[in-house]
């Protein structure tokens, strides 16, 4: 995560990411019960069985459109039926598998490692981002958000991904959030899990594309959603092929190749996967252009978006967030029909232990 000089590709990738680091510092101080079915393309969800599906969600238009949408395309010898291999459903992942505030998850973890490192540069006690990033220091952080970066990119590179990949499952391990008082793990959002669930029993392959780096979602994805590594679309940072201690390794530089956000999941989404998906869900601004590749290809397709309107199980926020603003979004999905999901409304349950 370091500066570099303008008028460069990578100058406008680490702008993004500066914008979206400082909004979420910000933002700090501020199924199985249905049974899956091997090779059978013909499967369709049935009014008889449509009780034991979705178990989680409310018995509203949500659940309705999505438990459709899975009929018509698994549904052979139809005009909106979808080969098998064609069956591409993408989901960011902050905020629409997981939770995401008060901050991301990752950058936690990111600025927890910053935290840790800072014995070994005792300069950073006399950085001006560095006593706002302890005091909560809102304004100051806005005004000092080069120098936040440039702390990051010190603290979160140098090491191997080997390493590196230690370090996420040993803090995945021990912490826990701020306000849910929960390990992080543990907010994986139940319904969202019943739906990848109700998906791959239909014959979809399912890939989480989001503003996260791969890295950071590997560790971890497989084990929480049943999505391997291979399938996960993200930010990518800069490595290194270097031989230490006698041994090939990769080692982490600072600053980005590709960053997964807005407009950038369409390319990661092509490069990666090949194929426009027909299904897209998402929870925010960042995920629009995701929706829109999605919803315009040719046949039956979903877009949906999550709204957090539940500040009572979780958090309620959307158009003036300083992190993970839903506002475009939103319009569009009214106007192009996209479904919205409700937290408050359409979901049971939020979390697992619900």
């Amino acid at each position: 995560m370091r500066t570099v000089e303008p008028r460069t590709t990578s100058s406008r990738m680490l702008n993004r990411v500066a914008v979206f680091l400082v909004c979420a510092c910000l933002a700090l101080a501020g199924c199985a019960e249905h049974g899956a079915s091997t090779a059978d393309t013909k499967r369709t969800i049935s009014s008889e069985r449509s009780a034991a599906v979705l178990p989680s969600w409310q018995d509203g238009a949500a659940r309705a459109a999505i438990l459709k949408f899975v009929g018509d395309v698994t549904r052979e010898g139809t005009a909106t039926y979808v080969p098998p291999d064609a069956r591409i459903a993408v989901f960011d992942n902050d905020g629409t598998l997981w939770s995401e505030q008060p901050l991301p998850f990752q950058l936690s973890f990111m600025i927890e490692k910053l935290k840790a490192a800072a014995p070994q540069h005792p300069d950073w006690q006399r950085n001006p981002a560095y006593k706002a990033l302890l005091a909560h220091d809102t304004a100051a952080l806005a005004q000092n958000k080069k120098g936040l970066l440039q702390m990051l990119a010190i603290a979160n590179s140098g090491m191997t991904t080997d390493e590196y990949d230690r370090s996420i499952r040993q803090w995945l391990s021990t912490a826990e959030h701020p306000t849910l008082q929960r390990p992080y793990p543990q907010l994986v959002y139940q319904p969202q899990l019943e739906l990848l669930d109700l998906l791959r029993a239909n014959g979809f392959r399912i890939w989480i594309v989001s503003g996260g780096t791969a890295e950071f979602m590997r560790v971890w994805a497989s084990e929480a959603y049943g999505i391997p590594p291979e399938q996960i679309v993200g930010t990518e940072e800069k490595l290194a092929y270097q031989v230490r201690d006698g041994r090939p390794a990769l080692v982490r530089q600072p600053g980005f190749d590709f960053v997964d956000d807005g407009p950038g999941k369409p390319v990661g989404i092509f490069r990666a996967i090949g194929r426009r998906p027909i299904l897209a869900f998402g929870n925010s601004d960042g995920d629009r252009e995701m929706l829109e590749y999605t919803a315009s290809g040719p046949g039956a397709t979903l877009a949906l978006l999550l709204h957090h309107d539940d500040a009572g199980r979780e958090f309620a926020y959307d158009r003036q967030s300083a992190l993970a603003r839903l506002d475009k979004a939103w319009d569009e999905a009214l106007s192009r029909g996209w479904v919205v999901v409700s937290m408050k409304n359409d979901w049971k349950a939020v979390y697992r232990t619900q």
